[in-house]
């Protein structure tokens, strides 16, 4: 849910008769959405839950089936620049990245108690950081001496071993370090994981599913998912005919994830690295 743009424009769209479920780990964002939605004529549920658990807050509302689903899988301005919690190294926050304060384990825990093995498996791969092994030792060498506890700390640590030369003109060289840990510490891979084992059975005939990622490993998680909800015959090519029995459960809107054109782009930076994808629940 984010802080409700998404979920009030859907508000817009929806009949007297329609019903709108917002979701969102983040206490701060459940406040703020709820604040936004408020004056909205349509019936509005906002709840502090994980996504991945979409299945139980259905049950609980006694609500079988859902006619469209918008999972958007980024991060909110507001996360990134007023929460205080370390998600970005353009401020000096304390190491924490939990979407969920109230979780157990912070980005701190990570990266002071991981091993400098573990710490280089995660920033490879969830940054898809090439030069993982060698920002884990820096971080291991960093914290023998004081315990790492800031976001900017931490992006120096990771700026001093990897040349500019080397990163990208306009992208910081802790960036794919910084989400990696934040993938690690609220397991967002899993938690997509599970959502795209439940959602074909939480969605009704020509209900609509839409992703928006913002990274590769995502997006390639649900483009794989879609593609086999379309094709999910196991049968070996060479059979005449298909024998396991397996339907398609949904079929692509579009072969290929849709991306930002420049106009929105320049009005919208944080749009340049979106992809979104659809299909039909048949």
């Amino acid at each position: 849910m984010g802080t409700g743009g998404h979920s009030l424009s859907i508000c817009k769209k929806l009949s007297s008769k329609g019903r709108l479920i917002c979701l969102d780990r983040d206490p701060e964002a459940v406040k703020l959405s709820s604040k936004r939605l408020a004056l909205q004529t349509i019936r509005v549920d906002v709840i502090q839950a994980n996504y991945a658990d979409l299945d139980v807050i259905l049950k609980e509302k006694n609500i079988p089936k859902v006619d469209g689903v918008l999972l958007d899988l980024g991060m909110s301005t507001f996360q990134l620049e007023h929460s205080g919690r370390g998600f970005s190294f353009k401020a000096d926050e304390p190491l924490d990245m939990r979407m969920n304060p109230y979780d157990r384990k912070t980005a701190f825990d990570l990266v002071n108690k991981k091993s400098q093995k573990e710490i280089a498996w995660i920033l490879k791969n969830y940054g898809e950081e090439k030069r993982a092994k060698l920002i884990a030792g820096s971080i291991a060498q960093a914290r023998r001496k004081q315990p790492i506890k800031t976001s900017l700390q931490l992006a120096n640590i990771i700026a001093e071993v990897i040349p500019r030369t080397y990163s990208p003109r306009k992208r910081h060289p802790a960036t794919k370090s910084f989400q990696a840990l934040r993938i690690a510490i609220n397991q967002e891979l899993n938690n997509f994981q599970t959502f795209l084992a439940k959602i074909p059975l939480l969605m009704a005939q020509e209900g609509r599913l839409v992703i928006l990622s913002y990274h590769s490993l995502e997006d390639r998680l649900g483009k794989k998912s879609m593609a086999t909800w379309e094709r999910p015959c196991t049968c070996p090519p060479d059979f005449p005919r298909c024998v396991c029995g397996k339907r398609p459960l949904f079929k692509r809107l579009f072969k290929k994830g849709i991306k930002a054109e420049n106009k929105e782009i320049a009005e919208n930076p944080k749009a340049r690295s979106a992809i979104l994808r659809a299909a039909e629940r048949i």
